[in-house]
């Protein structure tokens, strides 16, 4: 069987790729297409499959700014010829779920979330332009939304990446789905019961992902934190925070274990659609303090269940991290490294792989 895998670009290795190399791994010889491929960012992971890219990759810019082109994004997805393959399964959170396959071909889409710039975060994502650069910007979010609406017939079988974004999945194309939850490589992780006295923000450092909550929480309360990663709002961030918070930029894969299995909790303050970094941090057996809405919910058990394993906080505050905060520290003993551990291997690689092949299994055959 010839399958071509779609995702919307490979410039560095986070969930949604983690989702495509996992299932590079049941089909080797698939053969993928992407708007931008960055090899060097991946060490050789997709180097046995054949990358094909689109037109963006020959624009000027490279695999942090090449999203200044976001207004092309519709027309090179829809310019890949797909001509002679019996399946095409897309990994979506921009655009790849528009790609056009020819008549006959099933082609199923993996939706790590439809565009969120384009629904429900637009707001966040036009927050600091000026008013003419917010109306540009707004004109084509408008059409992308329309074209994002309409491409979504152009999928046969929807699969979700969490029960969250199955009902958005639901309000925005009027389709439903199916929930398979992405791979979390637990075994790349050991459980550590010991821990240094510091909180840990492992992420992105983009706006939606609200790091500044954090920052405003920690600045408050003077505990150490931590915050890892890398983004456009690592300048802003940094000016803002006082001396107790440390920022490591692009840790490592041996630094982000390292974090991990030492931090005393993982603080999630953004609402994600999945979020496989909470996971991560239970795999080490580490609690997670967490905004109560989202994937994070499906991923985190909280406080009024059994065996919990991290706090939520409902409003998406400096007070009502702050509050989560206390409420962790007064509750230390009730969250377990087994518990976290045990919560987190339901979402193991070797799961993920057996359900997706499972399901294609099932489409192609009919």
């Amino acid at each position: 069987m010839k399958v071509a895998f779609i995702c919307d670009w490979l410039t560095g290795m986070r969930g949604g790729e983690k989702c495509l190399q996992a299932l590079c791994e049941v089909y080797p010889d698939a053969d993928i297409f992407t708007l931008v491929y960055v090899p060097e960012n991946f060490g050789g992971q997709f180097a046995k499959h054949t990358v094909y890219t689109s037109f963006i990759q020959k624009l000027p810019g490279n695999g942090r700014t090449f999203r200044r082109w976001l207004g092309l994004f519709s027309k090179a997805v829809e310019s890949f010829d797909l001509s002679g393959y019996d399946g095409v399964i897309s990994f979506s959170h921009c655009v790849a779920k528009g790609v056009k396959v020819p008549d006959g071909v099933p082609h199923i889409c993996y939706c790590h979330t439809p565009m969120r710039y384009a629904w429900d975060m637009r707001q966040a994502y036009l927050a600091g332009m000026t008013p003419l650069k917010k109306r540009a910007v707004s004109l084509l979010l408008d059409r992308l939304k329309k074209w994002d609406r309409s491409t979504a017939n152009r999928v046969d079988h929807f699969i979700a990446n969490s029960q969250h974004v199955r009902q958005r999945i639901n309000n925005c194309y009027g389709r439903d789905s199916k929930v398979i939850y992405p791979p979390v490589d637990i075994e790349r992780f050991t459980v550590s019961a010991r821990h240094d006295e510091y909180y840990l923000v492992l992420s992105a450092m983009v706006r939606y992902k609200r790091i500044d909550l954090a920052i405003g929480a920690f600045n408050q309360n003077g505990k150490r934190l931590i915050v890892a990663g890398s983004g456009p709002e690592y300048d802003h961030l940094k000016a803002a925070a006082k001396p107790n918070i440390e920022f490591i930029l692009n840790p490592d894969d041996q630094t982000v274990k390292q974090l991990y299995t030492e931090c005393k909790a993982l603080v999630f303050p953004g609402e994600e659609d999945f979020g496989i970094v909470p996971l991560e941090a239970q795999a080490c057996g580490k609690p997670v303090i967490a905004y109560g809405k989202g994937g994070a919910l499906e991923t985190v058990v909280g406080m009024d269940e059994p065996n919990p394993t991290g706090v939520f906080f409902l409003r998406q505050t400096v007070a009502g991290l702050q509050s989560a905060v206390d409420c962790f520290q007064d509750n230390t003993a009730v969250f377990t490294p087994e518990n976290c551990r045990k919560n987190a291997e339901r979402f193991s690689r070797t799961r993920y792989k057996s359900e997706m092949t499972e399901l294609i299994q099932n489409i192609m055959a009919h």
